[in-house]
């Protein structure tokens, strides 16, 4: 999909900012697929409410976080499997180009109803820091200013918006980057998942 010249590029913004913003990068297929399924999952009413904190302090506050979610299992949603490789391609090159130790990574799709958000925070927990890059991938065909649900990065004293635009990848370090949703106008989409390190951890990015 990517050249490596591009691949080499995309991971030095990486490195250097923290994060990269990646516009157009599924092919309209892709996104289709995606979203069929999304539509799909929200019709058999597959997607729950979202909670906070790891699975022995998990906790459901709708003040905090307002999204509803559907974890991904690659080995029972194979109508995704364009998807997963996709994964398996972005994961392969970070090991190469960067020599990153991962493992593999954990996804679920998002749906934020209009008027829900999700507070600052860090997407890391203190006993278990396996996320290595966070990775967004919104859904929102046809997003305009005043929809609302924008991410704020908060680094370096500076808030840094990115508007929740359909095939746009973002990608982050996940122990490094706080950040939030804003409150969104109109049902907000994503495909949300986190690229897991071993372990060790090596590579340039840390």
């Amino acid at each position: 999909m990517y050249t490596d010249v591009q691949w080499i590029q995309l991971f030095d913004k990486l490195a250097e900012d923290d994060f990269v913003v990646i516009d157009d990068f599924l092919s309209d297929e892709q996104f289709r697929l995606i979203m069929n399924f999304f539509k799909k999952a929200e019709k058999n009413n597959h997607l729950k409410k979202a909670g906070i904190g790891p699975s022995g302090e998990f906790q459901i506050k709708s003040s905090v976080r307002g999204d509803f979610i559907y974890w991904l299992d690659e080995k029972r949603d194979t109508e995704l499997s364009i998807f997963f490789e996709i994964v398996d391609d972005l994961i392969a090159n970070l090991k190469r180009i960067c020599y990153l130790s991962l493992s593999g990574s954990k996804f679920h799709i998002a749906k934020y109803p209009k008027g829900s958000h999700y507070d600052r925070h860090l997407d890391q927990f203190n006993e278990r820091s396996n996320r290595q890059i966070t990775v967004l991938i919104y859904l929102n065909e046809n997003w305009k200013k005043g929809d609302g649900g924008e991410l704020v990065i908060y680094k370096d004293n500076e808030e840094i918006l990115v508007e929740p635009i359909a095939k746009r990848l973002l990608l982050f370090k996940s122990d490094v980057i706080e950040h939030e949703v804003l409150k969104t106008n109109v049902t907000r989409y994503s495909l949300t998942g986190w690229l897991l390190r071993q372990p060790q951890s090596v590579g340039y990015l840390f």
